[in-house]
């Protein structure tokens, strides 16, 4: 989900271009006309429309100097010239707040300005190909030469149940057919990231499916347990008229307690272990390979709910095996009479 909510920050889940324009430079800009923003912000399933505006440009600082992206957003810093760098430039060109970052666009001419250092953000995609800097609208459109309300993209965020391959396209689809421009999804862009991620969803299915049958068999091997050393008491209870169901249904309300006691202390370590690694980043991660620096965790109650229950269940239908053995006990053999 962090490294979801960092692509959709770069680009959004939908990103309204004009066709064929290079929207890193000083292309066709994108305009209302036609179409308005809050046509597209009334489509079912959209949370918002932002504009921005994109620019590479190469900044300097004494003679260490980066390639960037430029992005102009409405929530920038109102001052004029004011920019917020990742930690990530901060780090390499040695800046903090306050500082001047002087800064080439290269395009049909070289234009040069002096941006000041109004903020430094924590980049969760730490790599060097996606160093964004953040400015305002108003100052890259001075740079691109655009008038008020011309931009390079238009930023649709969806609502969480749209966030798929199929509810992104689908949404991209009425998005471009509202407007008349080239939408591009953040699946089709960052394709080989996604691919990545459902690779991961996959080995957390297989982990998960691993981890009930270990468990179940686990339990399956301390109620046969259980049975073998209450064989006695079976055959007693057998002999008073009780029936083999009704026996099963004891044992069976015994290791129910047992698998909802263990399942309560693992969520409750697991919860613990999110809000420690929430709060301070214990595990840290290399973000050449994994995109972000830290291990992220989110914790969605229903999912977490829905995995108790179906491991509940699954548990509960293998402890059904051993209870078949309450059927072979014979009271004439364990009952005897002193």
């Amino acid at each position: 989900m962090e490294i979801r909510n960092g692509v959709s920050t770069i680009m959004g889940d939908v990103q309204l271009t004009s066709p064929g324009a290079n929207y890193f430079g000083e292309g066709e800009p994108v305009s209302e006309s036609g179409f308005s923003i809050d046509d597209l912000r009334e489509l079912n399933g959209v949370k918002d429309v932002v504009p921005a505006i994109y620019r590479t440009g190469i900044v300097r600082n004494g003679t260490d100097i980066q390639g960037v992206l430029f992005k102009g957003v409405p929530s920038a810093d109102s001052a004029a010239l004011g920019v917020s760098i990742p930690a990530t430039l901060a780090d390499r060109l040695d800046l903090k707040e306050g500082d001047p970052l002087l800064t080439y666009f290269v395009g049909e001419s070289v234009k040069v300005r002096k941006f000041t250092v109004r903020s430094v953000y924590r980049d969760l995609l730490r790599t060097d190909d996606n160093i964004v800097v953040y400015a305002s609208i108003p100052d890259l459109q001075r740079v691109n030469g655009w008038s008020e309300g011309e931009y390079s993209a238009l930023e649709v965020l969806l609502e969480d149940r749209w966030r798929s391959y199929d509810g992104e396209n689908r949404k991209a689809a009425e998005a471009s057919v509202l407007s008349g421009l080239s939408a591009q999804t953040a699946y089709s862009r960052f394709s080989h990231l996604f691919d990545w991620l459902n690779l991961l969803d996959f080995n957390v299915l297989a982990i998960l499916l691993l981890m009930i049958l270990v468990a179940g068999f686990n339990m399956v091997s301390g109620l046969l347990i259980m049975l073998f050393r209450h064989t006695g008491t079976i055959g007693t209870l057998k002999a008073v008229g009780m029936d083999n169901r009704g026996i099963a249904g004891v044992f069976l309300r015994v290791a129910s307690r047992v698998v909802l006691l263990g399942m309560a202390i693992g969520n409750a370590l697991a919860l613990l272990f999110c809000l420690v690694q929430g709060t301070t980043h214990l595990l840290r991660l290399n973000p050449e390979n994994y995109f972000v620096s830290y291990v992220p965790v989110w914790v969605n109650v229903p999912k977490i709910l829905l995995a108790d229950a179906v491991a509940y269940l699954a548990i509960m239908l293998l402890m059904l095996l051993p209870s078949l053995f309450i059927a072979r006990v014979d009271p004439a053999d364990t009952v005897r009479v002193k």
